[in-house]
């Protein structure tokens, strides 16, 4: 047998509301109210919800690498878009590791090709295995250059910000930091900071890859918007 309970407003036993239903808008609680959802329960949204807090961070791409040369956030591809629909871009880089010792860049992309020079960038940090040591560099060939060769035992992970991407008037800028560890026992920890020396009137997006070395075995990578 179904029982069906008809009921524009369903109050408490003080006549405070708990449910009410008005031109197809149905509230629940009234205001100062706590909604509490037990251990166990799942909330499912087939919908459109709004009004909840927005953390700014949009995932918009996210690659597991297994065996590949490179790693590419392309725009047109993959529901990848470099435009003015976001302000900044954020990239997250874990546990990667290479098939061999090699280095690794985060190049721009101009045209569906690397751009490998015209860059101004600094990195800055230390590397050690005991007392740390300074260290410092300077690339024209990457907005990004790890400071030694990533190898296949130890991983490198990292982070970075980019601004004025698809701005064709502006020079597309990336700040970021990197950690990574090395079979010798060195560790290093470094910042980097530069942008492309040009603005880029085609620019496609970004690259993690090498000097045409080993490939990139393994490692996570999310590419996020911030409005």
């Amino acid at each position: 047998m179904t029982s069906i309970l008809k009921a524009d407003t369903i109050q408490d036993a003080a006549g405070n509301n708990i449910i009410n239903e008005n031109a197809n808008t149905i509230t629940i609680g009234a205001s100062g109210d706590t909604i509490s959802i037990p251990a166990g329960a799942t909330i499912a949204n087939s919908g459109t919800a709004t009004g909840f807090s927005d953390p700014g961070f949009t995932l918009i791409k996210e690659v597991d690498a297994s065996d590949v040369a490179a790693v590419t956030f392309e725009n047109g591809t993959s529901s990848v878009v470099f435009d003015n629909t976001y302000k900044v871009y954020f990239l997250t880089m874990t546990n990667i590791t290479m098939a061999g010792d090699e280095e690794l860049f985060l190049r721009a992309l101009s045209g569906g090709s690397a751009l490998t020079s015209g860059y101004w960038t600094a990195q800055f940090g230390s590397y050690g295995s005991s007392l740390p040591n300074a260290y410092s560099d300077r690339y024209e060939n990457a907005f990004m250059g790890s400071p030694g060769d990533v190898e296949s035992t130890r991983p490198f992970s990292g982070w970075a910000y980019f601004y004025n991407v698809g701005v064709s008037s502006e020079q597309p800028q990336a700040m970021g930091q990197i950690q990574m560890c090395r079979s010798n026992g060195n560790i290093y920890g470094f910042g980097f900071s530069g942008s492309y020396n040009t603005a880029i009137s085609d620019f496609d997006g970004f690259t993690l890859t090498n000097s045409g070395g080993p490939n990139i075995t393994s490692g996570n990578f999310k590419l996020y918007g911030i409005k």
